[in-house]
């Protein structure tokens, strides 16, 4: 089956197109960034193919779809639309839903969800939209970030708000990057069967951590919506709600509140450098203190989840580090993990140094097992694409 996966975000579309029963191969893949600006930049990407590039106007993500299918077509990766024979797409916030084919009343529950996951839904919305007018024939499969959560155990999603907000209003902690966490799990199945007690670190533009038992979640850092948790790139993280009553009675608006605390604070916000941990950490080498202190207080946001879950698992058997900053920023990596021995975590300093691809960066004889492992999430969306799809049939 020819499933082709993909990640939208508000500005931003990306997709893989994999042959599934070619030892899932990715055939091909593309992105296009910036979208609605004066000009997005784009790449595509394919078998046997010389890789292209190039700077265009796409005022929209249909824009942006009709651009790659175009790439696909034009380069012979397929000779029609209908050699695509499933979509599956990564998204973001589907309430109750898990995986699940799509269709108007999945769309609905969406647009339910919209106001928690501004960035996330209404472009997955649109996209799923826009191919189904293109590509009316292939059916569509959301499989959402949520679902990987659905095992975590009530005393971790509920808040301690009333109690009619959980039943009537579905306000809980959701959990996200759930096609991350459940490669990592599945991965290390593989690697190490023998490590039944993982926690994953997933950190990046978006960040998470997910405790892991025998290979499903039991807890994560994300909440009701993924502005919460560790902090990210421009996302502030946790952050006291009471805290935004003093924001507006100096006189912010609660507009104002929400675009700063979900597009102008995380890194960016606390360093005043840049919402890229790599420019952060250079304007801290270079004696930046804000740029410093930023980098300190997301180690200690990671740190601090990692410590909860050592509690919710009874120690752990490993951690994983994933994500862009999981798997390149050495330094980040060696603070993070630095300072626990007492909870049988052993750094090796020159591993971390060295780390490439997969990787384990414990020292000889530590109890728990450090690693290295570049995810792969639209896998994990191809395959549960094709199961669902499989199991309608």
């Amino acid at each position: 089956m020819i499933v082709l996966v993909a990640n939208l975000g508000s500005t931003s579309f990306k997709y893989k197109l994999l042959d599934m029963s070619a030892g899932e191969a990715v055939i091909a893949q593309g992105a296009a960034d910036r979208i609605g600006r004066a000009a997005s930049d784009w790449t595509f990407t394919a078998l046997n193919k010389v890789p292209l590039s190039g700077s265009t106007v796409l005022a929209n993500h249909a824009a942006a779809i009709d651009l790659h299918l175009k790439l696909l077509l034009d380069n012979a990766v397929i000779k029609n639309l209908q050699d695509v024979e499933a979509i599956g797409f990564k998204a973001v916030h589907g309430g109750p839903l898990d995986v699940v084919r799509v269709d108007g009343h999945v769309l609905s529950v969406m647009e339910q969800f919209s106001d928690v996951a501004p960035a996330h839904n209404p472009p997955y919305i649109a996209a799923m939209r826009a191919f189904a007018q293109r590509m009316p024939h292939v059916p569509q499969v959301a499989a959402f970030e949520t679902a990987f959560h659905r095992t975590i155990p009530l005393q971790r999603q509920a808040y301690a708000i009333p109690h009619e907000w959980t039943e009537k209003m579905a306000i809980r902690r959701y959990g996200f990057h759930g096609a991350s966490h459940r490669y990592i799990a599945t991965r290390m199945a593989e690697i190490n069967p023998h490590a039944r007690k993982i926690i994953s670190c997933h950190l990046g533009g978006s960040c998470s951590v997910c405790a892991i038992a025998d290979g499903k979640s039991v807890a994560n850092s994300f909440g009701m919506t993924a502005q919460t948790g560790i902090p990210h790139a421009t996302r502030a993280g946790d952050f006291d709600a009471f805290a935004i009553l003093k924001l507006l009675q100096s006189g912010l608006t609660l507009d104002t509140v929400w675009k700063m605390l979900g597009s102008q604070s995380g890194l960016l916000g606390a360093s005043g450098v840049s919402s890229d941990c790599r420019e952060v950490e250079q304007a801290a080498a270079a004696g930046n203190s804000r740029a410093k202190l930023a980098l300190e207080i997301f180690v200690e946001a990671v740190r601090h989840y990692i410590g909860a879950y050592l509690a919710v698992l009874n120690g752990t058997d490993a951690i994983v580090m994933t994500g862009g900053i999981g798997q390149h920023a050495v330094d980040v990596r060696s603070q993070i993990l630095s300072g626990m021995e007492y909870a049988g975590i052993i750094l090796d300093a020159a591993r971390n140094q060295k780390a490439k691809g997969e990787a384990r960066i414990d020292a000889a004889g530590s109890p728990v097992q450090l690693w290295v492992l570049p995810t792969n999430e639209e896998l994990i969306v191809a395959r549960q694409t094709v199961s669902v799809l499989q199991s309608a049939a």
